[in-house]
């Protein structure tokens, strides 16, 4: 995959810009980008929409081959780099920063692209003072990983949502 989606993309899409109900056509052009091998995520991005008991754990449950692996040898040494990075950075964060950023998804997310040299789709931002928490985007440029946000990848994509007549 050359695009890793974020839980947050997912989530905020269905919450906000581009309901399941009034745009089946975004969910519709993430399932034709992953069959372009475009667009993916990753188990852990699975497991943080299938907690949920709605229409977006259903359609995670339903795209299971959207969601990649992470037990490869190149993701698992890549995510002992980012844990490597992250702790050494725990002692100016916030209590409990790392604990919370090491148990989601985002690390694996930030190895697994490492490992295929992926961008991350993230709706997090650079935070250059960041003491609360950890941010993907952060993290990702510790390691010279791209990000982007949802609607920079539907722009670099080409995607159009045209309305039939």
């Amino acid at each position: 995959m050359k695009h890793l989606l974020d839980s947050n993309t997912l989530i905020e899409a269905k919450n906000r810009y581009y309901s399941m109900t009034f745009c089946p056509a975004f969910w519709q052009w993430v399932h034709g980008q992953n069959q372009l091998l475009q667009v993916g995520s990753i188990s852990m991005v699975a497991d943080e929409l299938k907690k949920g008991n709605d229409e977006l754990a259903q359609w995670a449950k339903d795209n299971a081959g959207l969601f990649m692996d992470v037990s490869d040898d190149a993701t698992q040494l890549a995510f002992v780099d980012v844990a490597r990075v992250v702790a050494e950075q725990a002692p100016v964060m916030k209590v409990g920063a790392l604990e919370e950023f090491m148990a989601g998804a985002d690390p694996w997310l930030i190895a697994k692209a490492m490992a295929t040299d992926a961008i991350v789709v993230t709706h997090e931002a650079f935070h250059r003072d960041a003491r609360k928490k950890f941010f993907i985007p952060n993290i990702c440029q510790h390691f010279g990983v791209r990000w982007m946000n949802t609607f920079e990848l539907l722009d670099k994509l080409g995607a159009q949502f045209v309305l039939a007549a």
